[in-house]
């Protein structure tokens, strides 16, 4: 096993995981602003919840699919 495969597959693993946490908190932040912004209650943190459950949701189709045709060739 080559040592540059081990570095490679953490960097992998470490970029996953900082997608995901942006995915969460980027919307989460985004609509705590627009609610002090706005002086409204939950209502942006509420949708930014949503919008990052969304795009979280899609974001782990995308890996899924990746990892899929990966097994397959």
């Amino acid at each position: 096993m080559s040592k540059n495969i081990l570095p490679q597959k953490y960097m992998e693993y470490l970029g996953l995981g900082a997608e995901i946490a942006a995915s969460l908190v980027i919307p989460l932040l985004a609509g705590y602003l627009l609610d002090k912004y706005f002086e409204t209650s939950p209502i942006f943190i509420l949708l930014g919840v949503l919008a990052g459950m969304i795009i979280f949701g899609l974001m782990i189709a995308r890996i899924n699919r990746k990892l899929n045709n990966r097994d397959n060739d």
